[in-house]
């Protein structure tokens, strides 16, 4: 025979007050006085009494789940920003369920249906896109869903993003400023609104100096991708003087490969600019040029957007692009008349 649990009547009781108080005390973001906080947890742990999460999702109808797909771990942007995700989500009372979408978004249906099957109060969405038929779904079912560091053109999404296109706009700028005559560009994949703003971006601002793309070539978001991507660019008889990369995962392989391969001095015989300035790009051996994503503010509109999605009705979606800087190291030649370092950070 097992033990016989013990049940928030019981807490009540040794604690003298009424099971109501009981369910305040362990529902977060309930108000409930310190005293009586004080004395439910103490009888609570007298009785060794814990909440059952799924009984009181059954009454309430809310899980406090969050369901979160994310694709895309070998970048050490999403390691660290989802880690500020849940972070963040679990200080709002919410636990978090991850799953892994493919690269490509194929599974990515597939995941979704098991996520509605677990009865999620919402979604979030992170390097991935949603399906019509899914966003609909979840429409009719009251789940919210947010993109985190993707967009798409379907208006019942909320979605929280840098400002790729004048991210990329940024880099084109700066490189054009350095006098470099051969600017190439290696991208991610093209199924990602991310690479196409960020290239779009980059484009649009060669064409406001004046200046054409030299050369293009696809790193897919891989490292090995990338350094392939790499070897093809360098290998013809006229090579790059500067490249953006679309991000830094793929930049760092870049680098690597023009280095030992091609005994290259990066930021003297070639020009490197990144996206996103995950920690390794400040590391000295890298030093890597790079717009940086905004990854507190990110995470911070995401969680605020679904909060108020999920506590308010007919919240509107929301489309949020927030700026980030260039910060710029040495793996890039720096214009003379680029602004000093404090000027650097007061534009931005």
């Amino acid at each position: 025979m097992g033990k016989e649990a013990v049940t928030s009547l019981d807490v009540a009781r040794r604690a003298g007050v009424s099971q109501s108080a009981v369910s305040r005390v362990f529902s977060p973001g309930r108000s409930v006085s310190s005293t009586m906080s004080e004395k439910v947890k103490a009888a609570a742990e007298e009785l060794g009494y814990r909440p059952n999460q799924l009984a009181r999702s059954l009454i309430t109808g809310k899980s406090k789940i969050i369901g979160l797909v994310v694709a895309y771990l070998e970048n050490q942007f999403y390691p660290t920003a989802l880690e500020k995700l849940s972070k963040s989500l679990q200080e709002h009372g919410y636990h978090v369920l991850i799953l892994m979408a493919k690269l490509d978004d194929s599974n990515v249906d597939t995941l979704l249906e098991d996520l509605l099957d677990y009865q999620v109060d919402g979604i979030v969405m992170a390097s991935v896109a949603m399906s019509n038929d899914l966003a609909t779904r979840c429409e009719d079912e009251g789940i919210p869903v947010v993109l985190f560091n993707r967009s798409q053109e379907d208006e019942r999404l909320s979605t929280v993003t840098s400002n790729n296109i004048e991210g990329g706009r940024k880099v084109a700028e700066f490189l054009a400023a350095g006098k470099h005559q051969r600017i190439a560009h290696i991208a991610g994949w093209n199924g990602a609104s991310t690479q196409l703003d960020r290239e779009r971006g980059f484009r649009l601002g060669l064409r406001e100096a004046e200046a054409d793309l030299f050369d293009l070539e696809v790193g897919n978001f891989h490292f090995d991708s990338a350094q392939d991507a790499a070897r093809r660019m360098f290998s013809k008889s006229t090579t790059p003087d500067a490249v953006f990369v679309a991000n830094d995962h793929m930049a760092l392989a870049v680098m690597e490969c023009l280095r030992s391969e091609y005994g290259m001095s990066i930021g003297k015989d070639v020009s490197i600019v990144g996206y996103d300035d995950v920690d390794l790009a400040s590391w000295p051996s890298f030093n890597l040029t790079t717009i940086r994503q905004p990854a507190n503010r990110m995470v911070a509109e995401t969680v605020k957007t679904l909060m108020e999605h999920i506590n308010e009705d007919k919240t509107k979606p929301r489309r949020i692009a927030l700026d980030g800087p260039l910060i710029v190291r040495s793996s890039a030649r720096i214009p003379k008349s680029w602004p000093s370092k404090a000027g650097r950070e007061k534009m931005t």
